[in-house]
């Protein structure tokens, strides 16, 4: 059987660019896989954020990010790119952030070159740390990636401070120490991407993420200017949310979810999802009429 790695490989060949759809956990990547997509990502701030109530400020471990993927990569084949912030330096450095990553299923890992106390990419403030110290970061990985590991991106939050050209020479040098792919972060133009895409010899991300500082561009704009990875993290968690609050507000002011059905999903839908009536039929056949477990 083909390694994530691979796999993830195999889609990005297929499919130009190559939609990732953000997944916050298990169900909802059957359901993007319900939905076409051929990739998943576990973003940082979706795990900060949806598993422990935490802002995208660094927080989270890598033990507590490993469980969130292997999660999703235990209920889906599709091949996971896992964001793991700046790498746990300590934990990059002996080789563990490489293992246990590909202990828990993922076919890439992204890792950026924010100090470690991390921001979002798209809020203000965000610190870098010195290209020398990111290609050193790169240089961990890679040496500690295990045989069949996950592919390493890298990616670079240079454009937002200190301009396009800096996060060039950027990532040349993250590419040229061993990035396998790279992820420019709060592009804003279509010609910003074009000029990534051409001076840059591996498969560049764009991340179209919402209420943030890059404009929502098709996937037909991204790939005339050679985008190859298209990337929307939190797309189905924004939304979510907000149905979620809105749910609530609503069961709490009128006493009755009547009025909300129409936006719910049904339980044959759930469990056409989890194929639920086959695992029934399974369960039934092993323990036979008596109840019990046959031997």
């Amino acid at each position: 059987m083909s390694s994530p790695a691979q796999r993830f490989l195999a889609a990005l060949e297929q499919e130009c660019p190559l939609q990732i759809a953000g997944v916050i956990h298990a169900y909802a990547a059957k359901l993007a896989g319900r939905a076409g997509f051929q990739a998943l990502y576990l973003s940082g701030a979706g795990v900060a954020n949806a598993s422990f109530g935490l802002p995208d400020l660094g927080f989270t471990t890598l033990d507590q990010v490993a469980e969130d993927a292997r999660r999703i990569t235990s209920a889906t084949s599709l091949p996971l790119l896992v964001d793991i912030d700046t790498g746990w330096e300590e934990d990059l450095v002996s080789g563990r952030t490489m293992a246990v990553m590909h202990q828990a299923g993922a076919a890439a890992v992204q890792l950026e070159d924010q100090v470690s106390m991390k921001r979002c990419g798209h809020r203000p403030g965000k610190k870098l740390v010195s290209r020398e110290d990111m290609i050193e970061r790169i240089r961990a990985a890679r040496s500690t990636r295990p045989p069949g590991g996950p592919l390493i991106m890298a990616r670079t939050d240079a454009v937002a401070g200190e301009g396009v050209a800096s996060a060039l020479d950027r990532a040349q040098a993250y590419v040229a120490e061993g990035a396998e792919l790279l992820f420019a972060e709060a592009v804003e133009s279509l010609a910003d991407y074009q000029r990534f895409c051409r001076e840059i010899p591996v498969p560049v991300l764009a991340n179209i993420t919402e209420f943030g500082k890059t404009p929502l561009f098709t996937v037909e704009e991204l790939r005339e200017s050679g985008v190859r990875m298209v990337l929307y993290p939190l797309s189905a968690f924004r939304a979510m949310s907000r149905t979620a609050e809105e749910v609530y507000r609503c069961i709490r002011a009128k006493g009755t979810q009547r009025d909300l059905l129409d936006r719910m999903q049904t339980r044959s839908d759930l469990y056409a999802v989890l194929d639920y009536e086959a695992q029934e039929q399974k369960i039934d056949e092993a323990i036979g009429p008596s109840g019990s477990v046959k031997e």
